[in-house]
Formats: structure tokens, C-alpha cells, sequence
């Protein structure tokens, strides 16, 4: 917000006139300032998805402004281009090129971070007051890999994650977590901070950063592997060793190992990990460093649980559950013992994916996807509203809104203003 200059009397003897005119000056500019906000498109906040258009320059960011009552309607200017592509995939096959954290904003909510992940750059947007995007100078950035699926921000550093899957690419170098420094306009620096790989098809999958700011975390999807790093006082990534799935949550199940979502706790050093293949959540604290320590994990009464978060208090926990298309709640007042309290299951077409609470946590979104080929062609990518009740409870808020994309086009991501 604009700050208003104070008028400082100096001379006893022009005192009052001094403040006569003061006060006129500050009546002048409150008045300016009033028709100046007048001009503006209020809101109550927005909620931006990634379209993820696999067409030359045909990725975008759709943004939708949110109603008191959750209620969603485009944001004028909306959709705002990437100057990128995003990954076409017509396989309709679930994991592989999915991911999270494909758009995030910075802790000011000044500016957006969107990947190009069919063509290897992170477009950069400075966030106006009413919640329209305009790219900073220079945008979109190179990734510093093949295929960027997942970004993360830990004050003036962005960490990207590039997944090297594209099928739409020609890959010939491996997958990394990549730290860059950028501007407070926005500017992403050239010369990476640091560029850690992994092996050959791991697929890793989020950019996941610490409340704390000094850690980050990642799963590698198909490799079956949880990754911590240390972020430093420069941004540069120190990596800690690898970590396998425990065994204890795959007892009795020959289900290959696969992590996807990954949400921190808010006020303590607690990490969640979906396990998609057993319906599980597992149950991590972490030290200092980033070391892993598995505590449990519970079971999981949706299909798939994918990815995952924590209202801003830590004290529930919401999973998407792609399988079945449902959102599970989880009482987490014990944060190392989270009781699932809630399944619901999303009205209409389409697989759930990501989610994110706004910024009150009033309401829950969630797109979904055309993820298979029962879902009617034209149907299935979806934004719905949750409203989320005291207990922390979900309740759709009224029809999902219909993303109008092109055919085999797979929206991810989400973020809220």
C-alpha cells in the first residue's frame, strides 16, 4: 500500500500554516488515490490453472476470479500466455508426466512462476492488484533442463525441477533439480546456482520448499525415491542421500514403490508423502539438514492419493485422490497420526488432481482432468469449490467450472491470489 508522507513542522512560528497546507496536500492525495482504486477491477482473490496446451507458444495461465461464496468467473485478459508450449500427452495414462507445483507464486504474491514444459523454459509474471499477469522483462527463462515440471520458491532463489520425459522431445540429458537466482522484478539470473541429476526416467516430480525456507524436498516418482537438499545462503542445492520407500508400507503388497505428493507441516518438521500405489499416506520428520526419518504410515480410503495439502495451521490435511476422483480430510491435531475424518467424492467427470486452499482457507480447489477414456472427449478438465467448514470438512460450493481446452489437453497445476 501506498505510504503517505508525513508533514514535519520544523518553525514554531509557521506551525499552523505549515499544517493547513499539510492537510490539504494529504486530502489531495487520499483523493487521488480513491479515484485511482476506483479504476480498478476489485477482487476477493484468484485462482490460476495452468492449460498445459501442448501447441507451439499455446500454453497459458487461466485465471478466475473468486466470489465470496467460492463462486469462480474469468478474470478479464485471462488466458495469459506463457510464450511456451506445455507437454501434449494422448496416452491418457496416469504418473509418468504428471507433477506438481507447475505454477507458484512468490511469498509476496507479487509475482508467478509457470513452467514450459515442452519447451524447456519458466515463464515469469508480475501478479497486478487485480490479479491480471503481465511477464516481467525477459520472461520466458531457460530451465536449465529438458522438460520443467515443478518450481519452487525459498526467498530470491526459484528451484526447477526438470522431469526430461517429454514425449514430445528428443531427451538426451538427465533429469535435475536446478537453483537459480532471480530479481525482485522477477528477472531469473542465467547462470545457474547449482544442477543436481538423477538417474535416467526417475521422473521427479515437485519442488517442494521447507516453511523454513532452507530445505528442499522432492520425489522421484518412477524411481521410487525421496530427495532432501540443503538450500544454502547462496541458493546453491547440497543433496542428502537418497531414500527408498520403507518396506513397512508396502507389506503384503507387491505394488511397485512409487511417491508422488509431498506437503510440509506448517510449524513443525513433518513431511507427507502420498503413496499412490497402496493408498497410503506416510508420515516423515525431518532434521535440520533435510534427513529423512519414516514415522508411519495410514491408510488412505480414496484411490490413488496423489498429491497433498495442509491448511495454514497444520491442523488438517487434504489429499487428492486420482483413482477415484475424491478428496480425502485428515484430523492432523497429532501431526505424526493423521485419522482421516472425510472422503468426498467430486461431482461430474473427470480425475482430481491438483489442489490448493486460498489464502483464508474458505474453500479448497481442484482441477481436474480427461485422464481416461471413459470420460466423454470435451468433458472431464474441470475447476471445482470446496467450501471448507469449520472442522475443516469439504462441501462442493455448486458446479465445477469446464475449462474450454483443446482436445488431449491436460491442465495442471493451480494457484491462488
Amino acid at each position: 500500500m501506498t505510504q503517505l508522507p508525513l508533514l514535519l513542522v520544523n518553525a514554531r512560528g509557521a506551525a499552523a500554516r505549515n499544517a493547513t497546507t499539510g492537510l490539504v496536500a494529504l486530502t489531495l492525495m487520499a483523493g487521488a488515490m480513491q479515484l485511482a482504486f476506483a479504476g480498478q477491477d476489485k477482487t476477493d482473490g484468484v485462482v490460476y490453472v495452468e492449460s498445459n496446451i501442448g501447441t507451439p507458444n499455446g500454453n497459458s495461465v487461466l485465471a478466475f476470479r473468486r466470489g465470496a461464496n467460492g463462486e469462480l468467473k474469468p478474470l478479464s485478459g485471462s488466458p495469459f500466455a506463457t510464450r511456451g508450449r506445455g507437454i501434449f500427452d494422448s496416452s491418457l495414462k496416469l504418473g509418468p508426466f504428471d507433477a506438481d507445483q507447475l505454477i507458484v507464486t512468490n511469498a509476496d504474491k507479487t509475482l508467478l512462476f509457470a513452467v514450459n514444459g515442452g519447451s524447456n523454459t519458466v515463464a515469469v509474471f508480475k501478479i497486478h492488484p487485480d490479479g491480471s499477469l503481465s511477464h516481467v522483462d525477459g520472461s520466458p527463462f531457460p530451465s536449465g533442463g529438458v522438460n520443467p515440471v515443478s518450481v519452487g520458491v525459498s526467498r530470491d532463489t526459484l528451484v526447477v525441477v526438470n522431469k526430461a520425459m517429454d514425449p514430445q522431445q528428443s531427451v538426451t540429458s538427465l533429469p535435475n533439480y536446478t537453483s537459480f537466482h532471480f530479481t525482485p522484478d522477477g528477472r531469473i539470473d542465467a547462470l545457474q546456482l547449482s544442477s543436481v541429476p538423477v538417474d535416467v526416467n526417475n521422473s521427479p516430480s515437485q519442488a517442494l520448499v521447507s516453511p523454513n525456507q532452507r530445505i528442499l524436498f522432492g520425489a522421484d516418482f518412477l524411481g521410487g525415491l525421496l530427495q532432501s537438499f540443503e538450500i544454502g545462503a547462496t541458493g546453491a542445492l547440497t543433496q542428502n542421500t537418497p531414500q527408498p520407500l520403507p518396506q513397512a508400507a508396502f507389506e503384503g503388497s507387491s505394488a511397485p514403490r512409487l511417491p508422488l505428493g509431498l506437503t510440509a507441516h506448517p510449524n513443525r518438521p513433518v513431511l507427507y508423502v502420498g503413496l499412490v500405489t497402496v493408498n497410503k499416506l506416510a508420515v516423515y520428520t525431518y532434521d535440520g539438514s533435510g534427513h529423512l526419518s519414516y514415522v508411519r504410515s495410514v491408510d488412505v480410503s480414496g484411490s490413488a492419493p496423489c498429491w497433498v495439502r495442509t491448511n495454514a495451521d497444520g491442523s488438517r490435511l487434504y489429499s487428492s485422490n486420482t483413482g477415484d476422483s475424491s478428496i480425502t480430510v485428515y484430523d492432523t491435531t497429532d501431526p505424526l497420526l493423521p485419522k482421516e475424518i472425510q472422503k468426498l467424492k467430486l461431482n461430474g467427470e473427470g480425475s482430481a488432481f491438483q489442489l490448493e486452499l486460498d489464502p483464508r482457507g474458505d474453500y479448497l480447489y481442484v482441477v481436474t482432468q480427461r485422464a481416461s477414456a471413459t470420460t466423454p472427449i470435451g468433458q472431464g478438465n474441470t475447476l471445482h469449490a470446496l467450501k471448507v467448514h469449520p472442522d475443516g470438512k469439504l462441501a462442493e460450493a455448486g458446479p465445477a467450472l469446464q475449462l474450454t481446452l483443446p482436445a488431449g489437453t491436460r491442465p495442471q497445476g493451480l494457484a491462488t491470489f
